[in-house]
């Protein structure tokens, strides 16, 4: 939820407004699924959130003179912490086997699917995904103290 809505405050409003609304809903009637009710649930109240924070971007973008609304640009810390996990990304990236490294970039940052990689390749659609799974697990291990 906080990658989707970018950041943890927003996420863990969201997560505790979908829990409020599930418990009333259930005292009052019986769900048939209440694990796809649950994500329902939380799925549209992070789409509404989403909606409120784009209507509030527009309205302070109607009105640039206001005061009181908090700077966009990220503090000197936080562009220093972005930098160094960037760096630490890159070096994870170069890292990758070629083939390996190749068949991620590919998909991640070009957009392909497995098996128009494949064809580019001329490999198995089959050892694209198991490139791209051995890419996101060294990632995994390698990135694990960077993540929030």
């Amino acid at each position: 939820m906080t990658r989707r809505l970018g950041n943890s405050a927003a996420a863990s409003d969201v997560v505790q407004d979908t829990f409020l609304r599930v418990y009333a809903t259930s005292a009052n009637a019986e769900i048939a699924s209440p694990a796809a009710y649950l994500f329902r649930v939380a799925d549209n109240l992070a789409i509404d959130h989403m909606r409120q924070e784009a209507a509030r971007a527009r309205v302070i973008a109607a009105d640039p003179d206001q005061e009181d609304v908090p700077s966009r640009e990220a503090s000197p810390e936080r562009a220093l912490d972005y930098k160094q996990r960037l760096e630490v990304l890159n070096a994870a990236i170069a890292e990758l086997p070629p083939k390996c490294r190749e068949v991620f970039l590919l998909h991640k940052y070009d957009g392909l699917s497995h098996s128009e990689i494949g064809e580019r390749l001329g490999i198995t659609r089959s050892m694209v995904e198991k490139h791209v799974m051995k890419a996101l697990a060294h990632f995994r291990d390698r990135l694990a103290g960077l993540l929030d």
